[in-house]
């Protein structure tokens, strides 16, 4: 473009009010870029008004608000636009319409898990509070499927989070797949075992999103935890803790949100028999100490919620009734979600699974019993600092998902007992 306005065939000031994005082929035709949603906001802060773009990369651009968008098929088509030959209309959507229309996913559903109450009870404690689960159990207990049914409960993403979703999913990806522009529901990412630090984090020469990006705003889901390699384990813990990844390369410092729920699954042991009732474990105690001791305490302290997931007994598998359903869990979700929503308002938090330890005090003030509950944990269990401040974070949720304004003693416990994996599992 640049060429074409040197050598005058259209006028060269027309270029300092539009901008052009795209790929030129062989042929003369434009085709799709990735990463135009970024790009059109940021021209849009840049006060540039008018942007034309791919034909299949229009539905993305058009969903910034106050940018005229262009779509073109070819240079000779843009060239024919710029010199005012060609008219072509300015695309537009009605964004907050568009979002509206979200595909959910009704193939699976929570009516499905046989029995496991006490894993459905913590599954639903940790999505209401977007807290960090870790499930052990043999294999064929149902881990996999109940984390693969969270998606079903978990609350619509709001349009402002959709934006920063779909930002990153254009970088890696691009949106031309997406009719709307957008996406819609909140992602759930699932990486095999064998994944790489890159891949996992985000990084290369020219650094892209990793996986914990791709699942910001939704789910990242590790089955076989300890299957992958424990350093690509430990990377998990700065997004964990601060929400976001920083890259840094010699030409500069990329940083990429990565604000997710970790969802994991493991077996107890290295053959997955530990403790079940139907088959004996064959595994030796410095072959079990070393299968759990790939995942670090610094990094099971960041998980907030670990629960034992047993062996479904043949009555429960065969029984005819239904457990409860994923429209009225997500209900008492959402209702809990909601009271976090009004408690939060006007500050960078929007769940009980991102309260610093200036809000614990504020809203986590608890009594004596309390506190006599936590201290006994503190001794027993020899949890740490970061998860005491957990523990209280997943009573408050327990407490929300109960209406209740205060923590009282039974919250505290049951959030306690999500904690036994501290000292049984991890040495």
């Amino acid at each position: 473009m640049g060429i074409l306005a040197a050598e005058n065939v259209f006028r060269p000031d027309i270029l300092e009010r539009c901008t052009v994005i795209g790929e030129l082929s062989l042929d003369g035709s434009v085709r799709e870029i990735k990463g135009v949603l970024p790009i059109a906001t940021d021209l849009l802060k840049r006060d540039h008004k008018r942007l034309i773009v791919p034909e299949a990369n229009v539905y993305e651009a058009a969903v910034v608000s106050g940018l005229e968008v262009y779509p073109v098929k070819t240079l000779a088509e843009c060239v024919s636009f710029l010199k005012g030959e060609t008219k072509i209309m300015p695309y537009s959507v009605d964004v907050e319409s568009i979002f509206d229309q979200q595909y959910e996913n009704t193939s699976v559903d929570f009516s499905d898990v046989k029995g496991q109450m006490s894993a459905r009870r913590a599954v639903e404690i940790a999505v209401a509070g977007g807290h960090n689960l870790l499930m052990v159990g043999s294999p064929g207990s149902g881990k996999s499927m109940l984390a693969k049914r969270i998606p079903t409960i978990i609350p619509k993403m709001t349009l402002e989070e959709s934006l920063e979703v779909s930002k990153i999913h254009s970088i890696v990806y691009g949106l031309s797949n997406q009719k709307n522009g957008l996406i819609g529901i909140r992602p759930f990412r699932s990486p095999h075992h064998t994944i790489s630090n890159t891949a996992l984090i985000g990084g290369g020469s020219d650094p892209k999103p990793g996986e914990v990006s791709l699942s910001h705003n939704g789910v990242l889901f590790l089955d076989e935890f300890p299957e992958f390699r424990r350093d690509v384990l430990e990377v998990l813990r700065e997004p964990l803790e601060e929400g976001l990844v920083s890259i840094s390369r010699a030409s500069g410092r990329v940083t990429f949100p990565a604000n997710f729920m970790l969802v994991a699954a493991m077996n107890p042991c290295p053959c997955g028999y530990l403790s079940d009732p139907k088959k004996e474990c064959r595994c030796s105690p410095i072959q079990i100490h070393r299968y759990r001791s790939k995942i670090s305490g610094p990094l099971l302290d960041r998980i907030d919620i670990h629960v034992d997931v047993p062996s479904v007994k043949y009555d429960e598998f065969k029984s005819k009734s239904l457990g409860e359903d994923s429209k009225t869990i997500r209900t008492r979700v959402e209702n809990a979600r909601n009271i976090q929503r009004k408690r939060f308002k006007g500050l960078k938090v929007f769940n009980n699974a991102d309260m610093s330890t200036r809000h614990l005090k504020k809203f986590c003030e608890i009594d004596q019993e309390c506190e006599k509950l936590l201290k006994s944990a503190f001794d027993d269990l020899n949890i740490s600092a970061r998860a005491h401040d957990r523990i209280l974070k997943v009573a408050r949720t327990i407490a929300d998902l109960g209406e209740q304004e205060n923590i009282q003693a039974v919250h505290i416990g049951e959030a306690i007992n999500y904690r036994s994996f501290d000292k049984s599992y991890i040495d």
